[in-house]
């Protein structure tokens, strides 16, 4: 296998998206591999190290080198420091990134819109009502519809709970009337958006920070973790802990790399990935609340927490956004995901 290196791979990924018709392409480097040469896999994901996600990745790479004595080697690149939110899944397709850890927002583009229902506002109560609505046949079958894409989807990481931070008060639904927030490309956080009277504004995640220092943006929603690890609240007032929707991830894989691996190889890293995905699973809830404490006592934001009767109005803003989402989602995806009683979301 070939050692793969950040600007070879940049270089062939924009050439690829210049030629018609060039995927699939698998790029290489002209140095021919060894039969001592360790198989090479570069991780890419956009988010922090010290975040769940960026741990767990860091366990994956630990793990994986270890359960194959070094014939495989790791290189994680956090932070968008390989490719950003828009480059990374058509760099994944041909073969420019070996792996993906990315939000399930993102697959809609490549796996149809019924990724999307992890989107809607409210839907789950907490950690383990997103991993029964994953950990099965609904899973399993969503990961499916990415193959033809030239994907293979190999398991489902959790983060946590969003909440919303603004250079002005979220107090209540009527607040967002008029402010520009960012969001992940996604009908659903656009229907979302436009409930609430908002503004939306779709860019990567490596963009955000100064898109707010800047005034382009007034606020944007993430989980805790990730708005501490990558500084937002160096550019932000306020933030409301509405816990309105869940982020997640699927770590993914480029097909037709994965299927050229020695059988004894991918046993090796199906292990070692479902070691690190317990990892993951396991820390997520106390990463994002480690995160929310030290938002906390930055002193750099007013953080406000909704009562039980609060969020109920918020539910009520949102109630709209399960009748839209009808219109484009499967019926089987809403009645499985416990989303098919449209206007009351949990």
């Amino acid at each position: 296998m070939h050692h793969p290196n950040p600007a070879l791979t940049r270089r062939c990924f924009s050439h690829a998206l210049a030629v018609a018709g060039s995927w699939p392409l698998v790029c290489s480097s002209a140095t021919a591999p060894t039969a001592h040469d360790p198989i090479v896999i570069q991780l890419s994901h956009v988010v922090g190290a010290d975040t769940a996600k960026g741990k767990a990745a860091l366990k994956f790479r630990e793990l994986a080198e270890a359960r194959t004595a070094g014939r495989v080697r790791v290189e994680v690149y956090p932070d968008s420091s390989l490719y950003k939110d828009r480059e990374e899944l058509q760099a994944l397709q041909i073969g420019a990134v070996q792996m993906l850890a990315t939000s399930l927002s993102k697959l809609a583009t490549v796996g149809g819109s019924d990724f999307e229902v992890f989107d809607l506002p409210f839907l789950f109560k907490n950690h383990a009502t997103f991993r029964a609505a994953v950990d099965g046949p609904v899973g399993t079958a969503l990961l499916q519809r990415l193959e033809p894409s030239g994907l293979q989807g190999l398991a489902f990481w959790d983060n946590g709970f969003k909440v919303f931070s603004a250079n002005r008060p979220l107090l209540s639904p009527t607040d967002f009337r008029g402010a520009k927030i960012r969001i992940q490309s996604s009908r659903v956080l656009v229907a979302q958006m436009q409930a609430l009277g908002a503004e939306v504004s779709i860019r990567p995640m490596a963009n955000v920070y100064e898109a707010l220092r800047s005034g382009q943006l007034d606020g944007q929603e993430n989980v805790p973790a990730n708005i501490y690890s990558q500084h937002l609240h160096d550019v932000q007032s306020h933030l409301s802990v509405t816990r309105h929707g869940y982020l997640a991830y699927v770590v993914l894989v480029n097909r037709q790399f994965w299927d050229k691996l020695p059988a004894d190889i991918r046993a090796a890293l199906h292990l070692a990935l479902h070691e690190a995905t317990q990892y993951a699973n396991s820390i997520a809830e106390a990463e994002n609340q480690r995160a929310l404490e030290l938002l906390k006592a930055s002193g750099k934001l007013a953080v406000y927490e909704p009562s039980a009767t609060e969020l109920l109005r918020w539910r009520q803003a949102l109630t709209p956004v399960y009748r839209q989402a009808a219109t484009w989602m499967s019926p089987g995806i809403l009645r499985a995901i416990g989303a098919h009683h449209v206007g009351t979301p949990r």
